[in-house]
């Protein structure tokens, strides 16, 4: 009887060790990501502070979004790159004048030949 009982509490923590695993692997990324924002061109505030407020509106503070922002891009388009969870992909993806948003990626343009 004793070594059933201990079968049971194996097989029991097993399935407890499982459930666990699976519930963190479906838990979405709160990893933030280098992404780049494309958004309207602004016309009644200079570039980089329209990128801020955007970006505040979503991170909650002015403060938040200074730090989350890495590049302001205000010549060939407008926009920024920002480190963002995909929660807040998510959430600045609906905001007014946010145009498109993307996954930074490095490129390599040119390969060593031998």
């Amino acid at each position: 009887m004793q070594k059933d009982q201990i079968l049971s509490s194996i097989l029991l923590l097993s399935l407890l060790i499982a459930a666990i695993v699976t519930m963190a692997d479906s838990q979405p990324s709160i990893e933030a990501k280098v992404h780049i924002v494309y958004t309207e061109k602004p016309e009644d505030l200079e570039a980089e502070d329209y990128h801020i407020k955007t970006l505040a509106s979503v991170l909650g503070s002015e403060e938040a979004a200074k730090e989350a922002l890495i590049y302001s891009y205000k010549h060939a388009a407008s926009g920024f790159s920002a480190k963002l969870t995909a929660e807040q992909v998510s959430e600045l993806s609906k905001q007014p004048g946010v145009l498109q948003i993307v996954p930074s990626q490095t490129v390599q343009l040119h390969t060593d030949r031998v």
